[in-house]
């Protein structure tokens, strides 16, 4: 099982990078080779269109064939979000919606949304391991973290689309949500950050994350497939 993407050590680690790094993802992600992540799955400042551009056009380059590229979208910015990651290179398949009823959403004239969307664009074609449906409660969350994406609809869409020998990216990782869910389900990760004070709040967040109580070895992992 790889433990590098470039130079960057893979999470789930026990050092202090932890597989999440401080800086730029604009920069970081330049060391990433091509053709090397199996899952993009993230949450970008929803009014920073320019960021769905840029983050289709590396995940263009850094996805294997026949990947996908989940990015949490604002409804408010949801027509600018999808036509700025078409320029970026990547084809629209659908959204995934994560619902809220019981909080209000983000406000919009005249009332207030009460779901997110995560779009899903891929390179080639992307075939998640199960029927994935595109509605999925936020239930409230507990501990914390309230204010992150719910973990159990990151875990759903994560497992579906990358299995426990695959590298998942996440260019906006905040307090470090995707990260831990791959902890929690054995993936590989990277994650970027750039305020310092929330990458290490991730980093202890993933770092208080139980694993899962069995993880194939390299020789048995084969037998899994």
């Amino acid at each position: 099982m790889i433990d590098h993407l470039g130079p960057y050590l893979l999470g789930p680690n026990d050092t202090p990078e932890n597989g999440i790094y401080t800086g730029d993802a604009r920069e970081l992600a330049k060391a990433i080779p091509d053709e090397s992540v199996d899952l993009v799955f993230t949450d970008p400042v929803y009014d920073h269109i320019d960021d769905y551009r840029w983050l289709a056009e590396t995940a263009s380059r850094v996805l294997k064939m026949d990947r996908a590229c989940l990015a949490f979208c604002g409804i408010g910015w949801l027509g600018p979000s999808i036509e700025a990651m078409l320029q970026g290179g990547l084809d629209y398949q659908w959204q995934l919606i994560l619902s809220m009823p019981y909080r209000n959403g983000g406000h919009i004239p005249g009332g207030f949304s009460q779901y997110i969307s995560c779009l899903w664009f891929q390179k080639g074609i992307a075939r998640p391991s199960r029927q994935v449906p595109d509605m999925r409660l936020w239930r409230p969350a507990e501990g914390p973290f309230h204010w992150a994406k719910n973990p159990d609809f990151v875990a759903y869409y994560l497992d579906a689309f990358c299995d426990d020998r695959n590298v998942v990216c996440d260019f906006f990782g905040g307090s470090g949500t995707v990260p831990a869910v791959c902890k929690m389900l054995g993936r590989r990760y990277l994650a970027f950050e750039i305020d310092p004070a929330v990458a290490q709040t991730a980093r202890d967040r993933v770092r208080d994350t139980q694993p899962p109580l069995f993880v194939p070895e390299p020789e048995q992992a084969a037998l899994w497939t």
